[in-house]
């Protein structure tokens, strides 16, 4: 998932909160409705000119469809009472989980399809849930994501440098390991009969479907 980020010099801790989360931080010099990439939200860190940059959402808020979750001190939540341009707020301490959850609801929350079916594998975009033949799998947050990559891009062959790019939001950290871990978990758990979905293609990578 790509996000949009302002102030492009954000905190350690918003930074590491995204990390975490597996979200890939675009940070943007400017409150703007043009943001950069395929960003499927933005996140503005009210730090300490928190009036300005809620003017400043206020300025773009009928140019831009991109939900918007802002960033807040405890001394701030008074100020969203008449926010104009702001689907969501969350307060410090960040957690990764709850930024995470909170990205997840404002990015699908208008889509027409939360539902991702792949013969009987169902994936829920909305509560992260996964179910084999009816039957829930427990999936860790990476797991579930490539899974759902996979589902979403069937027949395509992945490099292991491009899952890594696409699906953790980074290139090299970890290296193709983590992704050959990744999937040697997510066959271990679709089972024996189903394994063969994720097809590994010599010298390239992997192919769903």
């Amino acid at each position: 998932m790509e996000i949009a980020v302002f102030p492009a010099e954000h905190s350690d801790e918003l930074a590491s909160a995204l990390f975490e989360a597996g979200v890939r931080a675009m940070p943007v010099a400017e409150i703007s409705p043009d943001l950069p990439g395929e960003s499927a939200a933005l996140v503005v860190e009210l730090g300490n000119e928190p009036l300005r940059r809620l003017r400043q959402l206020e300025s773009v808020a009928n140019e831009s469809a991109v939900p918007v979750l802002v960033i807040v001190d405890s001394d701030q939540l008074g100020l969203l009472s008449a926010a104009v341009g702001v689907s969501d707020f969350l307060a410090r301490p960040l957690s990764a989980a709850e930024i995470r959850l909170r990205l997840h609801r404002l990015t699908h929350a208008a889509g027409t399809d939360d539902i991702h079916h792949f013969k009987d594998l169902e994936l829920n975009l909305l509560t992260y849930q996964a179910t084999l033949a009816s039957r829930p799998i427990d999936l860790t947050y990476m797991e579930y994501e490539l899974l759902r990559f996979f589902i979403e891009h069937q027949g395509r062959v992945w490099t292991r440098e491009q899952l890594l790019s696409k699906v953790w939001g980074y290139e090299y950290y970890g290296g193709a390991r983590t992704v050959d871990v990744h999937v040697r978990r997510l066959r271990a758990k679709l089972g024996e009969e189903r394994a063969s979905w994720i097809t590994t293609v010599r010298s390239v990578g992997y192919r769903f479907g």
